[in-house]
């Protein structure tokens, strides 16, 4: 099984971060999981709210869960709330259905991981997301609407 590594989640993160800065956005919370889903990098801004880390994790961890990313993930939510509501439950809560958790897969198409952000609105956090993943040289998949 592939799996993004320390060095390519610390290139995401701090691509990601410097996204937000130069756009302006409020703090962000960025996670980067591996292909089983396990934390490979986080970074956290000064004055970003103590549940970011949360929902960035569980963006990501969504996608992963799922297979495609968390745009994806909200279309799909709004069409079949009742799904979702089971699916969130069955997580024990951990599945966040808000833009900004996308997938990380290298030019062959494998699966390496997802990366998931929280802090400003979900479209950005998502902008940001991709920012990071493709300066790291890898393919986002955010998922569609």
């Amino acid at each position: 099984m592939s799996a993004v590594t320390l060095a390519q989640a610390s290139i995401i993160v701090d691509a990601a971060l410097k996204k937000a800065r130069e756009s302006n956005l409020a703090p962000l919370a960025v996670a980067v999981l591996d292909s089983g889903g396990h934390l490979v990098a986080f970074k956290r801004e000064d004055k970003s709210g103590i549940l970011r880390f949360d929902i960035a994790f569980a963006k990501a961890w969504g996608a992963l869960g799922m297979g495609f990313g968390s745009r994806t993930l909200a279309s799909r939510a709004a069409k079949t709330p009742q799904f979702f509501t089971m699916l969130a439950a069955a997580s024990g809560g951990r599945i966040v259905t808000n833009p900004g958790g996308v997938l990380i897969r290298d030019a062959s198409g494998n699966l390496l991981g997802a990366c998931g952000i929280s802090g400003d609105t979900s479209d950005k956090d998502e902008i940001c997301a991709v920012a990071g993943i493709e300066a790291a040289g890898l393919k986002a998949e955010p998922g569609t609407d």
